[in-house]
């Protein structure tokens, strides 16, 4: 039997799968925190999120839940030269789709300027902090590198009494952009470059998306967050491994800061990469911008909405962040691993239905004219509740062309002249003439069919190596078919040092068939709905879709290796 401990928590569910949680374990088992879980997802709400913010936001808010613990949804929305409300909104939904929500735990960075500029302040009055009026370059010349001492700022010993002056100034717009910023004083002599007087702030003359006016200097990052993480009482600080070296200086602003045994812990792991992607929000947004892609939410994109509109479910991203794990040493994913994880979860989820994407015309010349009939066919083998529907059967069909090859290699089983053939959940055909146009295409089949066999069974126990899916012509729904491809040709498109990342772009990632017929089944459908086109692979319904045009986008093929229809 479970055991259950005073806090409700399933003490076996809660036994570790990764560093992270052993760390926490650990200081539960210390006392650390009042015995609290606390974490926080921090976007920068300056683009979309792609599939690596995915595998951050279910740890953050995973890792937390396993522990019956808290997590909030903080905007680092510090820059507002690049921030918007329109990736604000956006990221929020991607959250929530995930499956997650932060209650009434809605955070911005912008919440705390008043109290990081008091913080700043009080780091100036006791000699911590000063201002600089050297350029950007010049200060990063004088940091130097890490295996000598960088030279100190000639403003570095300015009294706090000039230094609170000119600071106020600074926030009141008295100075241009550029012209100075407020650093911490620590150790230039430190061989970690993020403890060289790293800047506190900068002067930037624009508006904010909540703050309007108000303000003209904006705190850096690694000055911002550590004491966001402190005031909302983080206990655990989860980030990618380039983080790592900021660590110090993340713990020197809380130690400058705590007034209590109190004190978050930041833990870093190995960011998401996954081949055939970029995983950058910068290339991301030039691709956007410069129409390489149809938007964020191309579904060839590797951002969450481009994911969620390809018709990936939050089951499959949830079950892909889980089994990718976490690591402290950089890789790369197999984007297989990805496809492996929505067919997992789609193989058990989706309705089947038959569907034509590249159709050939199948008349069954010995089938009665104006006769339709209603053919059960299986929702799902995967889940007998699903049940059964109704797929209309007549003379005129259609099939896949690929299915008819006119004079057979020994390895072709399916429909060839004289050969006969199971169509799913209905009869056997026979091939007995080829119907050609002008220029020597074929364009239409005549075969008969043995009334005998229906349901698929001969009853005289003859068998057949192929079943083909098929469509009635009369009934079939006319669709619009996109059929996804790599968006690049080279499993890492940026990691190329003399060549830019575009020159990988794949120039047949998108293919658009628009003659393509699927059972009247799918009418009933709706934007996002998924199903699984029987042998060809899963497919979902595209927002695009109107009254006049249903348009489907193949979400991924049956099996790793299926050819390019």
């Amino acid at each position: 039997m479970a055991e259950i401990d005073n806090n409700g928590i399933n003490q076996e569910e809660i036994l570790p799968k990764n560093f992270i949680q052993q760390q926490i374990i650990d200081d539960l088992a210390e006392g650390k925190n009042g015995g609290r879980v606390h974490t926080r997802f921090p976007p920068e709400p300056n683009g979309y999120l792609h599939i690596g913010h995915a595998k951050s936001i279910c740890l953050n808010f995973g890792t937390a839940r396993k522990f019956g613990g808290l997590t909030n949804l903080r905007f680092d929305d510090t820059n507002p030269t690049k921030e918007d409300t329109e990736y604000v909104d956006s990221i929020m939904e991607d959250v929530r789709w995930l499956g997650f929500d932060w209650d009434d735990r809605l955070y911005y960075a912008s919440d705390y300027f008043d109290k990081l500029y008091e913080f700043a302040v009080s780091l100036i009055k006791t000699g911590k902090a000063y201002v600089d009026f050297q350029s950007q370059e010049v200060i990063s010349e004088q940091k130097g590198v890490p295996t000598r001492p960088g030279i100190d700022s000639p403003y570095r010993n300015t009294s706090p009494e000039e230094n609170l002056e000119i600071f106020a100034r600074m926030k009141d717009g008295f100075y241009n952009e550029g012209e100075c910023v407020l650093r911490a004083k620590i150790d230039m002599s430190s061989p970690n470059m993020h403890m060289r007087d790293p800047l506190m702030y900068r002067i930037l003359k624009q508006p904010h998306h909540r703050t309007g006016d108000k303000w003209c200097i904006y705190p850096m990052y690694d000055y911002a967050h550590g004491q966001c993480d402190y005031w909302e009482g983080i206990t655990h600080s989860i980030c990618t491994l380039e983080f790592e070296v900021h660590r110090p200086l993340y713990d020197w602003f809380i130690d400058e800061l705590k007034d209590s045994d109190y004190r978050p812990r930041q833990i870093e792991f190995s960011r998401l990469n996954i081949t055939y992607n970029v995983m950058s929000k910068r290339l991301l947004l030039l691709m956007v911008k410069e129409g390489y892609v149809k938007g964020w939410d191309d579904p060839r994109m590797p951002t969450i909405c481009g994911l969620r509109r390809r018709g990936y479910t939050p089951e499959s991203m949830r079950a892909f962040s889980d089994r990718v794990g976490v690591t402290k040493v950089d890789g790369v994913t197999d984007v297989a691993v990805l496809e492996y994880c929505i067919r997992e979860d789609l193989n058990k989820t989706a309705q089947r239905v038959m569907g034509v994407i590249d159709p050939l015309k199948v008349v069954i010349t010995n089938y009665p004219e104006g006769l339709v009939e209603e053919l059960d066919a299986i929702n799902n083998p995967e889940d007998e509740s699903k049940g059964k529907r109704k797929v209309p059967f007549s003379r005129e069909l259609y099939i896949e062309r690929e299915d008819f090859m006119e004079n057979p290699t020994n390895k072709f089983y399916r429909l060839s002249v004289g050969r006969e053939v199971r169509l799913r959940y209905s009869y056997f055909i026979k091939c007995n003439e080829v119907i050609k146009n002008d220029q020597g295409e074929v364009i239409e089949l005549h075969c008969t069919y043995d009334p005998e066999t229906r349901g698929g069974n001969a009853p005289d126990g003859r068998k057949v190596k192929a079943t083909l899916h098929w469509v009635a012509v009369a009934q079939a729904v006319k669709a619009e078919v996109r059929l996804y491809d790599r968006l690049f040709t080279d499993a890492d498109p940026s990691g190329h040092k003399d060549k830019d990342f575009l020159d990988f772009l794949n120039p047949d990632s998108l293919s658009v068939l628009t003659d393509c017929y699927i059972e009247p089944f799918v009418k009933n459908g709706k934007p996002l709905d998924s199903f699984q086109f029987e042998r060809l692979g899963y497919f979902n319904i595209d927002p695009d879709t109107t009254t006049d045009k249903i348009v489907f986008n193949r979400i991924v093929s049956l099996k790793d290796g299926f050819k390019k229809l």
